[in-house]
Parts: C-alpha cells; structure tokens; sequence
C-alpha cells in the first residue's frame, strides 16, 4: 500500500519478527529455584559432563562424546 504510515510499516515488521522469535518473556530471576528446575538443572549439567570440544588446525571447534560407546543421549 502506497501510503501506509510509518507506525503501520513498524508494526508489520515486529509482527514479522513476533513470529519468528516469538512472544517477549519476561521472569523475576531473584526467586528461589524449585525442585523441578533444580533437577533438571543437575540434568543438563551431567549431560554436559558428557561431551568434549575439540579444536581443528585450523581453529573451528566442534565436539565429540568423551565415551564414544555410550548411546545413552543419541
């Protein structure tokens, strides 16, 4: 549309950008962390423990399994 305003053309675009990222969120992070979060927490962390980075020759880094039997997360 030829004559759409600048607020128009504004909204059409963070409409755009709302639909790839999607909602903003915002969530206190002072509060106490409950039971669930602090055992999926202790989760990711172990699964974390589960994986080293390598670094090529030329710099670029990627990661492989420290057990390279364990098919537990594949």
């Amino acid at each position: 549309m030829p004559g759409e305003s600048f607020t128009h053309k504004f909204m059409n675009a963070t409409g755009k950008l709302r639909a790839i990222f999607g909602p903003a969120h915002r969530s206190s992070t002072t509060h106490e962390m409950t039971e669930a979060n602090r055992e999926l927490l202790a989760q990711r962390e172990a699964e974390t423990q589960q994986w080293v980075t390598m670094t090529r020759p030329d710099g670029s880094t990627y990661v492989v399994p420290k057990d390279p039997g364990d098919q537990s997360l594949r």
